[in-house]
């Protein structure tokens, strides 16, 4: 498979959610919530925008602290961590006010509602861009926290992919063609990111051996019947 990042719907959508808060009018809130099931490439898509971006990617722990939170923020702004908590608050608003930069969270769910309330007030102070990223249900956590949840401009929920999206993403990333009547049965079976990505790392395996020139539903299916002895 080719090594390329691959456009799906749901990219398109936190794309234009991102440039959205990055040049949004004065006064409008400046967070934003990626959110939905596991496997469907939420992680991995906010990363490739970071990157792309100049941002920050934080990918928080089980046990983090929000002053744990915030050492690791100011380490990726580049600086070395103060001691005392409110120096690291501090340095985070400098650097931003200084050199504007987006800030995401991944696996938000697991931080504290004090962490939370931290990173809205560095948004309100910088007017830096920060993004959490959740799971399915992290809309109705932060729904019960109004103060909180009237901060987030943007929200974008991933969804699963359509077919079309499937058929994309094979012609974007498989070095071997996939049929139509292939991809029709990959997104039978799944349409989760994560899955789909499989079955084409499987289905391109199954092509070398057999030095086929295309997959098509029936090689599928013998791949599966593999699978299953």
């Amino acid at each position: 498979m080719k090594k390329l990042f691959a456009i799906t719907t749901n990219v398109l959508r936190f794309t234009d959610a991102m440039n959205r808060l990055k040049n949004r009018d004065t006064g409008v809130p400046g967070m934003g919530l990626l959110y939905g099931e596991p496997g469907l490439g939420k992680s991995r898509t906010a990363l490739w925008w970071t990157i792309g971006n100049g941002g920050v990617f934080i990918r928080t722990k089980k046990i983090q602290s929000p002053r744990w939170l915030l050492e690791e923020i100011v380490s990726e702004l580049g600086e070395a961590p103060a001691n005392r908590t409110s120096d690291l608050f501090r340095q985070i608003q400098d650097q931003l006010m200084d050199h504007p930069r987006p800030i995401i969270i991944d696996e938000a769910d697991r931080i504290s509602l004090d962490a939370l309330e931290t990173l809205r007030d560095i948004a309100d102070i910088t007017e830096a861009p920060i993004v959490c990223i959740g799971m399915g249900q992290a809309d109705k956590r932060l729904q019960r926290h109004k103060h909180l949840f009237d901060r987030f401009s943007e929200i974008v929920k991933f969804t699963e992919l359509s077919r079309a999206d499937v058929t994309s993403i094979a012609e974007q990333l498989c070095e071997i063609p996939i049929s139509e009547d292939g991809t029709q049965w990959i997104h039978s079976k799944s349409s989760r990111f994560r899955r789909v990505i499989l079955w084409f790392y499987r289905s391109e395996a199954h092509a070398k051996r057999n030095d086929l020139k295309a997959v098509t539903a029936a090689d599928l299916r013998e791949i599966e019947k593999g699978l299953d002895k």
